[in-house]
């Protein structure tokens, strides 16, 4: 039986995706074709989630036990380094396309940033004072 998800962790999971959102607006608006884009956006946004969602749940960045502890902070960021070349992966399976490696770096990159500053400022918001930092 599945535990049911506590609101901080509901609170993680909608940061965590409006992080996607937000890179892959950036990265549209970066090439200038984020007003002409439309729905190929997806072809960004659902590869990275669906891997975000089938990878950083192993590397426990929704174990609120760990995520209370500052230390515990480079979970998010090093699941997102395994994330990205996965949503490339699944990219180019969806696009009938080769992976270019400068697009899986400049995603991982900042992908992983905007992921450890959201969690940054949650646990700035939420824990600091309240727990350990061993």
């Amino acid at each position: 039986m599945r535990k049911k998800l506590t609101k901080q962790q509901w609170i993680l999971i909608s940061g965590d995706l409006l992080i996607a959102v937000i890179i892959t607006l950036w990265g549209f608006a970066s090439h200038d074709t984020l007003d002409t884009a439309g729905l190929y956006m997806l072809t960004t946004f659902i590869p990275v989630l669906v891997a975000w969602l089938m990878i950083a749940p192993f590397f426990g960045v929704y174990d609120l036990n760990r995520m209370k502890n500052f230390r515990q902070l480079w979970r998010p960021f090093y699941a997102m380094a395994i994330v990205a070349p996965m949503a490339a992966l699944i990219r180019a399976f969806w696009l009938g396309r080769g992976i270019a490696p400068l697009f899986v770096v400049v995603l991982g990159g900042f992908s992983a940033l905007g992921i450890l500053l959201w969690r940054v400022v949650h646990w700035t918001l939420c824990w600091r004072g309240k727990s350990s930092r061993g």
